[in-house]
């Protein structure tokens, strides 16, 4: 396989750090009361900082690969943990009321339930496609969480975020590139993995952050879904309102590495299949 170098160095010594953030900027009274930027950043709050519980599971399945896993180990995970760390501390200085300590002890009760290894794609290859369209979609959520609020510490926060994950992404995808010629993956095998985790892209993760944020910060209605599916609702517009799709659909459809007249073909379908996990 093709050899691969990082410089992971320079990369952790440039990256940003929270104290970067200037919360005492904030116009509090007028943050307070928008009830979806709540939810929205204290959803993604939880679901950033479960992520050292799937990053073990990469690391396991890819330990044969001790350039891959320590990446994984000291720059991926360290990136993510700090991402769910300042979304925490934006959350507790607006609304320093809610009780994120327990209300992320009882989502990661139910998380980790959803982090198992058999749930990866049957070869590293595979799985590091799966990767890309994670980190693509994740790009996403936080470009348009960015562009969504005229806020300027959450703007800030959120692009911050957002160029992490492209970045990622790009170290996946040269992982991807060296197993696709080790494995001799064909189109057909990386198009399926794309679908499948496209798909699968707004899944059980943010429904169950919901779910535990909810229950937290209104108690009397942890079990009424018909204000879970207000909420979630209202989340998704705001997203999908601020999408710029067309970079991810590119970013998706990469590994396909399909010649110029093919993939515009191609990116209908993939088109129609972000329509649906966006709209639902």
């Amino acid at each position: 396989m093709e050899r691969l170098i990082m410089h992971k160095g320079s990369e952790q010594n440039t990256h940003w750090k929270i104290a970067d953030l200037d919360f005492s900027t904030i116009n509090i009274p007028k943050v307070r009361p928008d009830e979806n930027l709540f939810y929205l950043v204290a959803c993604a709050s939880f679901v950033e900082s479960g992520s050292d519980l799937y990053t073990q599971n990469l690391v396991d399945y890819y330990g044969d690969e001790p350039e891959i896993s320590t990446w994984l180990r000291e720059q991926w995970e360290v990136e993510e943990l700090q991402h769910g760390q300042a979304l925490r501390a934006y959350v507790e200085h607006i609304w320093p009321e809610f009780d994120w300590p327990t209300a992320y002890r009882n989502f990661l009760e139910e998380y980790s339930t959803y982090c198992k290894v058999e749930l990866l794609e049957p070869s590293k290859g595979l799985e590091m496609v799966a990767r890309c369209v994670v980190e693509a979609g994740t790009a996403t959520f936080y470009s348009a969480l960015s562009r969504s609020t005229d806020e300027p510490v959450l703007k800030d926060l959120a692009s911050r975020i957002a160029r992490d994950e492209v970045n990622h992404y790009k170290h996946f995808f040269r992982y991807f590139r060296r197993f696709r010629q080790h494995e001799g993956l064909r189109r057909h095998r990386i198009f399926g993995a794309l679908r499948r985790r496209t798909l699968e892209m707004k899944n059980e993760d943010a429904a169950c952050a919901l779910r535990h944020v909810l229950g937290t910060r209104a108690p009397q209605h942890a079990d009424n879904q018909a204000m879970l599916q207000q909420i979630h609702s209202k989340m998704n517009t705001t997203i999908r309102s601020h999408l710029s799709p067309d970079m991810t659909i590119k970013m998706i459809m990469r590994p396909l590495d399909l010649p110029p007249a093919v993939q515009s073909m191609v990116a209908y379908p993939v088109t129609q299949i972000m329509n649906k996990v966006f709209l639902r």
